[in-house]
């Protein structure tokens, strides 16, 4: 897409970064993203993604905003308490950049309709909060191809992770975590969450995205980032495919 006056001053910063310039800021404003959650990881990456340029957003969520929310979900005011999550993101979003389309689903995506979204988008995030939906978004992933930047945040600890089904070798996030593996569920109601962690984790998932869209950078594929809020500390580890996945031998 072509950049006029207005978006290439909007814009400009980033057009001054060498890796990026006019020709990767052209490609993240044709870029479509499906944001899956528009919670505390939702909130920071699609605001940041929205304010990058990226021009379509998809935001699937069907919560609504609750007064517990607000202590760590930045995309969210208090005057959007009762209201769909993904309504009152879409609202903050276009409120930094009402140039880029914002479609808001206020639904909990699955099935054919999990399918449909991931196909018409170039880059899919996972910002939930439960197994369940993260290995459906994971399944769908790989099936259409589409590169999957997966977080979690919980007390002090986040993590993140990127994706690449189209890359030969890249694991799938059922390599990291198997559906049957039983492993225990922790929510932030049960165990609470450091306010910024999920600030810091979805920045670094929308960094991931921009560098994927842009192809500039190394995106964390076959990597996992561990990060201690506690002690300022991050880990990265080394991630293999699992050769008897049952998602990525579907393929």
């Amino acid at each position: 897409m072509e950049l006029n006056d207005d978006l290439l001053l909007r814009y400009s910063r980033h057009i001054l970064l060498p890796e990026l310039g006019v020709t990767g800021q052209m490609q993240i404003s044709a870029a479509s993203v499906l944001v899956v959650g528009a919670g505390g990881l939702g909130c920071p990456v699609a605001l940041y993604l929205g304010a990058a340029g990226v021009g379509r957003l998809v935001l699937a969520d069907g919560d609504r905003v609750d007064l517990s929310n607000l202590q760590r979900q930045i995309g969210h005011g208090s005057a959007a308490i009762g209201e769909n999550k993904a309504e009152s993101l879409a609202r903050s979003v276009q409120a930094i950049n009402p140039t880029i389309e914002v479609d808001a689903r206020g639904e909990a995506l699955a099935g054919a309709a999990l399918e449909a979204a991931v196909a018409q988008v170039d880059v899919v995030v996972d910002a939930s909060d439960n197994f369940a939906t993260r290995h459906a978004v994971n399944a769908a992933c790989v099936r259409f191809g589409k590169p999957l930047v997966s977080g979690a945040a919980i007390g002090f600890s986040g993590q993140l992770a990127v994706f690449a089904p189209g890359r030969a070798g890249s694991p799938c996030y059922h390599c990291l975590f198997p559906d049957e593996a039983g492993e225990p569920e922790l929510r932030c109601a049960e165990a609470g969450v450091f306010s910024p962690l999920v600030g810091v984790i979805g920045a670094m998932q929308a960094s991931e995205v921009l560098k994927l869209l842009a192809g500039v950078g190394d995106p964390l594929v076959g990597r996992l980032l561990l990060w201690d809020g506690l002690r300022s500390d991050a880990r990265v580890m080394k991630l293999r495919r699992d050769p008897l996945c049952p998602v990525c031998r579907s393929r």
